[in-house]
């Protein structure tokens, strides 16, 4: 029988480790960690890891901005999805107005903390608001300050830009018809647990988990709950 294939998609500035617990967890499949580099669109992105895997059809988990992506790969080849995830994530594009200004502002900010003081310098001050606050000063959150100096400024620009111009993802979430996930951590004030109980709403059929004692980094920061809801996708016992 062949082994299944997993695709689990990094978030803003991540890389393979923040699904490094979770490919241990699925070890039983051929876990698939894409790399977007300087890659500026979701769809660049999303075509990147279409290209990339060879298998007809394959499971999708996408975390924080990997969700994102996920959503775009379900918009252009939903007949290659066999299972879907949503990881501390969301669907709607940047907001209008001041709203959607003050995130541009403020991700234009971190930008440039980067570009003058260094990854690690700007990822101390972003990365303090997305995790669990038991968390702060802790190895998990210096795993997450190292991820986040292997990356640079330009893939954070380009990152940024992806973002920026994100599409809204609800017309790609209410066309998928597979086995559907959604995970947040508990305290996740990046991507609200309530954004998560909507998308929930919009798929019915989906399963949602609750990850506690969770800021937004819920893969890193409580991995084996984060793995025991992906074995359970998965249709998987240990």
């Amino acid at each position: 029988m062949a082994r299944p294939c997993v695709v689990l998609l990094p978030g803003l500035l991540c890389d393979a480790a923040v699904w490094r617990e979770q490919c241990t967890a699925l070890r039983f499949a051929d876990c698939v960690v894409p790399s977007f580099g300087k890659l500026a669109s979701l769809t660049a992105m999303a075509r990147s890891v279409i290209d990339a895997v060879s298998t007809p059809r394959f499971s999708v988990a996408g975390h924080s901005m990997g969700g994102r992506v996920a959503l775009e790969i379900a918009r252009l080849v939903p007949e290659r999805i066999e299972r879907f995830a949503l990881l501390d994530s969301g669907l709607d594009p940047i907001a209008e107005g001041p709203a959607g200004e003050h995130e541009r502002e403020n991700r234009m900010a971190l930008l440039r903390v980067a570009q003058q003081q260094g990854m690690r310098h700007m990822g101390e001050q972003w990365a303090r608001g997305m995790v669990h606050p038991a968390r702060l000063e802790t190895p998990v959150f210096e795993d997450i300050l190292d991820m986040i100096e292997r990356q640079t400024p330009e893939m954070f620009q380009a990152q940024i830009d992806a973002l920026l111009n994100r599409p809204d993802g609800r017309d790609a979430l209410m066309g998928i018809s597979c086995p559907t996930l959604f995970a947040c951590g508990r305290q996740d004030n990046w991507s609200p647990l309530s954004r998560h109980e909507e998308m929930h709403a919009l798929c019915p059929g989906s399963r949602l988990v609750v990850i506690e004692d969770s800021g937004h980094m819920s893969t890193m920061e409580q991995p084996a709950a984060v793995s025991r809801a992906l074995l359970s996708w998965m249709d998987h016992q240990r």
